[in-house]
């Protein structure tokens, strides 16, 4: 009974963990959806300010930018989930298959599994046994694929997540240029963006186990250098006439 209740602890112990870290991802994910909704808009923002100093514009040209972008994250993230959704109903559907037509096949499977696990031979039966008996799909699915067909991740939640993530970080952008005074708007957008970045860069980081520090200078690095770029075409525009 011991070495079986140790079995079971030793299957728990990796679906705990892909659990924790697609926790994780989700957090990193959201994350790197708030950064994207300041980089894009802020650039898209002092671009337009470095060509006019007319307010409508700036604005519009930020509005569009904070819909189109939240749109187009959504849209992604919808895509990108109904692949992983549609490839994870199909193994689910597969191994149920397989579950009906072979079922003694499937036991001596996760039997084996257990075995490769250290396990041995007579305590990987008895496991393979009783969490057959209690559910043989979500046991296959957990010791195969790692699986769980009650997690299975929503499309829309994951458009939704992400699109709220983009307009989380899109508001700061809009705001400083907007709310700021002429003069002090471009160096505060700039200022608050970099700082902004900074942070989602340090917090991703953190996350995900890599260095803050190594991931924020990169980020406000890209940052500085997207905001700049943006600044100086929309100057050259204005001063040209073309804007």
């Amino acid at each position: 009974m011991t070495s079986t209740n140790v079995g079971h602890e030793n299957r728990q112990e990796p679906h705990q963990a892909s659990g924790h870290a697609q926790k994780l991802n989700w957090l990193r994910a959201g994350v790197l959806g708030a950064n994207d909704g300041i980089v894009s808009v802020a650039a898209v923002v002092v671009g337009v300010a470095g060509a006019t100093t007319q307010i409508g514009p700036i604005l519009t040209a930020g509005a569009a930018a904070v819909i189109g972008g939240a749109v187009s994250m959504g849209l992604g993230e919808y895509v990108s989930v109904s692949s992983q959704k549609d490839a994870e109903e199909s193994l689910v559907a597969k191994e149920k298959r397989e579950l009906q037509e072979d079922p003694e096949g499937e036991l001596e499977e996760l039997t084996q599994l257990y075995q490769e696990q250290g396990l041995s031979r007579d305590t990987a039966e008895k496991v393979a046994v009783e969490l057959t008996e209690k559910d043989a799909l979500k046991a296959h699915l957990q010791m195969e694929l790692n699986i769980d067909e009650d997690d299975i991740v929503s499309p829309w939640h994951a458009a939704f997540a992400s699109m709220l993530a983009f307009l989380a970080g899109a508001i700061l952008p809009m705001l400083t240029i907007v709310l700021l005074p002429h003069g002090a708007n471009i160096v505060g957008t700039f200022v608050a963006t970099l700082v902004a970045l900074a942070l989602t860069g340090a917090v991703g980081a953190k996350l995900g186990g890599s260095s803050p520090v190594k991931a924020g200078i990169r980020v406000v690095i890209g940052g500085a250098l997207a905001l700049g770029f943006t600044y100086l075409v929309g100057y050259l525009l204005g001063a040209s006439g073309v804007a």
